[in-house]
Formats: structure tokens, sequence, C-alpha cells
């Protein structure tokens, strides 16, 4: 099995500072992270604790911004203005980047949450306001999306990089959607399914929650923080990764 996968590697992400507290634990075993800047959840102490982290272990820092919604931890679509929504995306990413401008650390990518993310992904009003906000930033900040994404197709004409993104513990849809929160399978909670998912993914594929096997494009593979023993599965999955020889970088 090592022959098959040697040499494969990817970028494995984590959505930080939503509250967890176990981004010391989880840091030394990721390659990037997302960090909650304010919309869903966040404030300045949390976004600098998770920065100083990163900074200590190597780790890329992307903004993690979402509707400005933490009554619902921006899981719910708002009935907001393009307007208004840009200027809360704007003010999240620039609060984030002030403090890793402090740690004279650049600003990686930027990764929507939760509703804002999914909305995105098949909207083209939402990932046009998306792709605008990242337009008030450095030319080189990168989008985490999912690959063929309405945000990704248009961050890609507007020269923005695109690092294509799948979820390492949760369900897929035959479409590529991700499977409601609401539903029985959604998430995945077991080390061996997870790496099990993983390591289909670095090959291109991914079985779906109707068992059929689909194409899939990443670059960058992502974990909860959130998900249930969050720190268990990270440690078990770099671990595996280790042990058939695909990197994680």
């Amino acid at each position: 099995m090592g022959e098959n996968f040697c040499m494969r590697q990817f970028d494995l992400n984590c959505d930080l500072g939503e509250g967890m507290n176990n981004e010391a634990e989880l840091m030394p075993y990721i390659s990037s992270c997302s960090v909650a800047c304010g919309g869903h959840v966040g404030d300045q102490s949390s976004m600098q604790d998770v920065v100083s982290l990163a900074l200590e272990h190597g780790v890329k820092v992307g903004a993690h911004p979402s509707y400005p919604d933490q009554k619902n931890f921006g899981r719910k679509i708002l009935d907001i203005s393009n307007a208004e929504l840009l200027t809360s995306l704007i003010d999240q990413i620039q609060t984030l980047q002030n403090i890793t401008d402090s740690f004279h650390m650049k600003l990686n990518h930027v990764k929507p949450h939760g509703a804002l993310y999914n909305l995105a992904c098949v909207d083209k009003d939402a990932a046009k306001v998306v792709v605008s906000a990242m337009h008030s930033f450095d030319d080189d900040l990168k989008l985490y999306a999912p690959a063929h994404s309405l945000m990704a197709v248009e961050a890609m004409k507007q020269g923005i990089t695109v690092f294509t993104e799948a979820f390492a513990d949760r369900r897929y849809s035959s479409d590529l959607s991700l499977v409601p929160r609401s539903h029985e399978q959604a998430l995945i909670l077991n080390s061996d399914d997870i790496f099990h998912q993983v390591s289909s993914i670095v090959n291109g594929k991914v079985q779906t929650v109707d068992n059929e096997t689909v194409n899939i494009q990443a670059e960058t593979i992502c974990i909860h923080s959130d998900t249930e023993n969050a720190v268990t599965l990270v440690k078990d999955l770099a671990q595996s990764c280790k042990r058939v020889g695909i990197k994680i970088t």
C-alpha cells in the first residue's frame, strides 16, 4: 500500500479559534489554519493566541470570515445586502491581518465559514462578494474553496490563486456538495474512516454517502477543530499518512 501513496502530499488545514481551546494540541499536526475573525466567533485575544501558536509551529495562517452572526455560529444565511456583507468580510479579514502583521507573519489565505462558504459555492452574487473582499488585500492572498465551485471560478477569473479544498471529516453527496449536518451520516468520527477518505481524496476519488465513487480535486484537506475527538482524529490521521508515505506539507 505504501508504494501507491509514495510522494503524495497535501496541505492539512484546520478551522481554529472557534472556542474549542484545542489549538495547542492540534497545531503540531497541521500545515495551515483558518482563524475565526469575529463574524461567527472570535476576538482579538483568541486570534492572537492562534497566530502565536501558528508562528511557533510553522503553520500558515488564513482568515475564516463568515456572516456576522454569532447567534447562529455563521451557519444560517443572513438576509443582508451584498454591500453590508462585503463591509463585514473586509473588516473581519483586516482585523486578523493586523494581528498577523504584528507577528511579522503573512496572511496566507481566505476561507469563508459555514453558510457563506456553502452559498458562495453555488450562488454567483455571494461568490463575487467573497472575491471582492479579497481584492482589498495582497494580490497573492489565496482562496481555499472546492474545485469548480462558483467562488473558485470567480476567483480564478479575477487572478486570485485558488487552493482546491476537500474535507476529511464530512460526507459527500454525489454532486460533491457536503451532506447537511442535520443528516445522521454527515460527520465522519472514526480515525480509520477519516484516513480512508483522505487517502482516497489524495488519489482523486471520494466515496459518497450513496456509495458512489466520484472524482474530486483537492490540494488542501480540512478537518474541523469542533468535530468530536478532533485532537485524536488529527493525530491519528497524521500518523497514518506518515506510515504510508503521504506527506502533510
